[in-house]
């Protein structure tokens, strides 16, 4: 059951965290066209997802905006319970929510930096997971999936990085798991997608510079390929072919000899250099 169908859209109700902008955004309007149901618009910035959720909102597709601090467990649980109650159990959840702090370790913050990133890109899409999997798994008369937003920083260490790769480490290998045990007990009808991609120009990496022969993907391009991915109930979608290169090359290569060709040929460990991150809204 984790073919390509039309079917995982139409008439689902979708969740979808950090849905107010980018690549979130892309994701809400794509459900509407494909033919969802329902989608929930998760966002710290309630405003700006109901401006979307106004926009969007239609007889064939209702869309709601939920305002919800993703580091908190509490508003997570009252915010999925909301959701079910007023649009009923989702059929797809898109865990795209995430945050960058870049910066030498040494100087990132326990509160400011370092604690938010970890609960919102880690923690958070395991809560949400977890409030929503009872009722993907007790359904069985349709496919379901699950989408994470990794990053391509889950996959290599980079300088400058080091708390936000931590986070997504951590997103892939919780997402890998989650998607074996589903299979083991049975569940396949709930199929996880991880998706790893590069730089994403949505202005939360501002001043980063792709490594050799990677550019850096445009929110489209990027949002595009998750779908496609998740749609057809891929295990891992790694963009662009770059990444999946990378991960070979670090696989093989002694720690040492991939730290000359990572920061000397494919310039991985001074893509941070000059980051900026996203300085408004």
């Amino acid at each position: 059951m984790t073919h390509a169908s039309e079917n995982v859209i139409h008439d689902a109700t979708v969740v979808i965290t950090g849905a107010a902008r980018g690549m979130g955004a892309l994701y809400a309007r794509r459900a509407v066209r494909d033919g969802a149901r329902a989608v929930a618009l998760w966002d710290v910035d309630l405003p700006l997802a109901t401006a979307l959720a106004e926009e969007l909102d239609g007889p064939r597709c209702s869309v709601r905006a939920y305002g919800v601090d993703l580091s908190s467990t509490e508003e997570i649980v009252a915010t999925a319970t909301r959701t079910r109650t007023e649009l009923g159990e989702p059929n797809v959840v898109i865990n795209n929510a995430g945050i960058v702090r870049g910066g030498q370790f040494a100087d990132q913050d326990a509160a400011r930096d370092i604690k938010p990133t970890m609960s919102i890109n880690a923690l958070a899409p395991m809560l949400v997971a977890r409030e929503f999997l009872p009722g993907m798994t007790a359904d069985r008369s349709r496919e379901h999936r699950i989408l994470n937003i990794a990053s391509a920083a889950g996959t290599l260490a980079n300088p400058g990085m080091s708390v936000y790769a931590a986070s997504k480490w951590a997103l892939i290998g919780w997402s890998e798991s989650l998607r074996l045990e589903l299979v083991r007990s049975g569940n396949a009808h709930v199929a996880v997608t991880t998706f790893c991609p590069s730089f994403v120009s949505t202005g939360m990496f501002d001043g980063a510079r792709g490594p050799l022969l990677t550019p850096i993907m445009t929110p489209v391009t990027a949002a595009k390929a998750a779908w496609q991915g998740m749609l057809a109930g891929r295990p891992m979608v790694l963009k662009p072919w770059t990444v999946k290169l990378g991960m070979a090359f670090r696989g093989v290569l002694p720690t040492r000899a991939w730290d000359i060709v990572a920061d000397k040929v494919f310039h991985v460990y001074s893509s941070m250099d000059q980051f900026r991150g996203r300085t408004g809204g």
